[in-house]
């Protein structure tokens, strides 16, 4: 047994570093011979590269950068104090981690139902055609539809959310695949700064433009409809009591003047014009006094809603002219040429040994 392992061992051949590189020197003057057929694989290479540089569609870049200010510590002093008079509970609202603060950002400004809303905007004064339908028309989708046999219609989105058939909103639900898998981008330049940059890419310059802007303020209004909800909803409660009470308030007024020229017109003998002038004030001082706290506990919390109210800063907006991204063909030629040589080379090596 052990005789056989050594003939074995005594077979197999030693490889070392030298002997490859013996292997490599041997093989030079044999590529160095073949250089002909090398040339014209990396100019077919550079010729394909060149190609591609002229039929590789122009996209356009929008870059948009903002920061989010949110209230901290001030707002919710304020708010813990109004707790208690108003019987509201505001503390959720007041001091946490907002939802466009950390990585919570990349996820909402990704989320299809702000895309969906944002590319269902219109393009244009007209309100004729989406977003959504531009963008299909620049990428030739609509032909591709009409002549597809699982769809085989003109599709038009329209302008606004509404219920749309199986197909549109699969076909809708591609366009929004493709563009945040692909063409959208969003991340903080710096970590220890408050500034996000959002990019979109397309082909089309005007949506690109267009999209950017709009898919921030689409995700704007719903931070700033979610964070502030619980407090606009007690201040319409609060301008609703404080509406009801001035509307009594004034007829308590009428009534109570009313009372006191009865009182003036009366008989001294007689003490019902008295009394009803008694009460009639009596109430109305009550109403006012009500009313004023009312009326003070509102604007205390219009107060709060404006320190709560987060503000989303555009920094820099996306201008036309936007950023074009083309290969250039010098570098289209180059790149081609290189990957077409490395390509024979590889070839050759291949070869190579089967020919030995």
């Amino acid at each position: 047994m052990s005789n056989q392992l050594q003939a074995i061992n005594e077979e197999e051949p030693n490889y070392s570093f030298g002997v490859m590189l013996q292997n490599w020197k041997k093989l030079i003057p044999y590529l160095l011979g073949q250089w002909k057929l090398i040339l014209v694989i990396a100019i077919i290479g550079g010729l394909a590269g060149l190609g591609y540089s002229w039929y590789k569609p122009i996209t356009y870049t929008a870059r948009l950068t903002f920061v989010v200010e949110d209230s901290k510590s001030a707002g919710g002093g304020l708010a813990s104090v109004l707790a208690g008079q108003l019987g509201m509970d505001i503390g959720g609202l007041t001091g946490g981690s907002g939802v466009l603060q950390g990585d919570n950002v990349l996820e909402l400004l990704k989320s299809k139902s702000l895309l969906k809303k944002a590319l269902l905007s219109a393009s244009d004064s007209s309100n004729k055609y989406s977003l959504a339908d531009i963008y299909a028309s620049t990428y030739e989708w609509k032909e591709k539809w009409l002549k597809s046999s699982k769809v085989g219609t003109q599709i038009q989105f329209g302008v606004g959310i509404r219920k749309f058939s199986r197909t549109e909103d699969s076909l809708l639900q591609v366009i929004m695949k493709r563009i945040i898998e692909k063409e959208l981008s969003i991340a903080k330049p710096d970590k220890k700064l408050g500034i996000f940059a959002l990019e979109i890419t397309t082909r089309n310059e005007a949506v690109s433009q267009q999209l950017c802007e709009r898919l921030l303020k689409v995700t704007t209004d719903f931070y700033v409809d979610t964070k502030t909800k619980r407090l606009k909803g007690n201040v319409d409660r609060l301008q609703h009591r404080v509406d009801s009470l001035g509307r009594i308030l004034n007829i308590k007024t009428y009534t109570a003047a009313n009372a006191n020229r009865q009182l003036l017109d009366g008989n001294p003998a007689f003490t019902a014009p008295e009394v009803s002038a008694e009460i009639s004030s009596r109430d109305k001082l009550v109403q006012s006094t009500v009313f004023g706290e009312l009326t003070k506990n509102l604007e205390a919390s219009k107060t709060v809603l404006i320190q709560e109210t987060p503000t989303v800063q555009v920094v820099d907006q996306p201008e036309l002219p936007l950023k074009e991204n083309k290969l250039k063909w010098w570098m289209g030629l180059m790149a081609g040429a290189a990957i077409g040589g490395f390509l024979g080379i590889l070839y050759l090596l291949n070869i190579a040994p089967k020919r030995k």
